[in-house]
């Protein structure tokens, strides 16, 4: 939220930021190897820092995504600025000050212009004795974070997908729309246009995500009059399946945790008590609980799998509050399966809206019996 106010920044001042920290460096590299090194390789970063404000500003231009230019523009500058400390101290050549300014450039081009539309399907199995043995799984298509900003590449990808996979069961675990956007009329039809698209034999079943991203009202009028999904608040629904009863509680999740496990707590008061349990919540928050009452699978997403990851370190940042617990994919609490989705979408406000290491995912689960 804080970076998102540099926006406002006028472009003159945005310009003599990236002057000043080409000067910088073109002093740093001057003072400890040549001028003739500094004179390069300070012009060397301007270009960088410059042409990696161009190609953030042609994002929307381009209808890839739709985030503010001049935040992330000032990042890159400082961080080359950074960058270029190592090799000035090292006393290498001046080309190599312009390797690293063209490896931060391809990274931050890769990362905003072509993983964050690369989004993949992810095949997950599930397997369980409390369903008969059937001759064909049960196909469950898991969404979670559109984050809609406008209809670009990845959402029209999106539903070529959904239809190509053709699911028995879709359920999306919330963020429809980028905060950034909650209040504008065009992303609320996008979102309609997409999600009105879903179709599933057995249904479409949602919740709504963060609170402060998509107030509940906003999330009323996405879904308001789509016969073709449910908005599940609080919520069970049991589901006649070809392997048995398959029970779907649609949790509200807060963030704030006494909040969430009470509402958990008063839910499983009236749980159904036969078939397999599946918890669709916006967070993985709550899991730990969630696996103490008998659930069998919880399908989450909210922490985007940190969208920037580091290669053996992974996520910077979950926005969860366990932290890295659950950042995303798999894991097995006691007999409850877990998947945190990486989502489809992207943060808003002043966040680079990118992703690195970490591609747009849906999941498609196959549930069968053991054996």
């Amino acid at each position: 939220m804080t970076t998102n106010e540099l926006q406002d920044l006028s472009t003159r001042l945005v310009f003599a930021v990236i002057v000043i920290n080409a000067l910088l460096v073109t002093g740093m590299w001057a003072a400890l190897n040549t001028v003739a090194d500094g004179l390069l390789v300070g012009a060397g970063h301007f270009m960088a820092a410059m042409f990696n404000w161009w190609l953030l500003q042609q994002l929307p231009k381009r209808n890839r995504s739709y985030g503010p230019d001049k935040p992330s523009a000032l990042a890159l500058s400082a961080l080359m600025g950074a960058e270029l400390i190592i090799p000035g101290i090292l006393s290498l050549p001046f080309w190599t000050g312009w390797l690293f300014l063209a490896l931060v450039t391809a990274v931050a081009y890769y990362a905003t212009w072509i993983e964050p539309f690369r989004l993949e399907v992810t095949q997950q199995s599930l397997t369980t004795d409390k369903w008969p043995a059937t001759d064909k799984p049960l196909r469950l298509l898991h969404i979670s974070d559109l984050h809609v900003e406008r209809i670009t590449q990845r959402e029209r990808e999106l539903n070529r997908l959904i239809e190509n996979l053709q699911p028995d069961i879709i359920v999306f675990t919330g963020d429809f729309v980028n905060i950034s956007y909650n209040q504008d009329e065009t992303a609320e039809q996008h979102v309609r246009d997409i999600i009105s698209e879903w179709h599933a034999p057995l249904g479409v079943f949602c919740v709504r995500g963060t609170p402060n991203v998509e107030p509940a009202e906003r999330v009323e009028a996405f879904v308001k009059d789509l016969d073709n999904l449910r908005l599940l608040n609080n919520q069970w629904i049991t589901l006649e399946t070809p392997g048995g009863e398959l029970n779907i509680l649609g949790l509200i999740t807060t963030h704030d945790l006494p909040t969430d496990r009470e509402a958990l707590k008063k839910m499983m008061m009236v749980a159904p008590k036969r078939g397999l349990h599946l918890v669709l919540a916006h967070s993985p928050d709550i899991a730990p609980e969630a696996s103490e009452t008998g659930f069998d699978l919880y399908l989450c997403g909210h922490t985007h799998g940190g969208q920037v990851r580091l290669p053996l370190y992974g996520a910077f940042i979950t926005s969860s509050r366990l932290g890295k617990r659950f950042e995303m994919g798999r894991y097995t609490l006691k007999q409850m399966t877990l998947y945190v989705s990486r989502g489809v979408g992207l943060e808003g406000y002043g966040a680079p809206r990118a992703r690195f290491l970490c591609k747009p995912e849906i999941t498609l689960w196959e549930i069968n019996r053991i054996g």
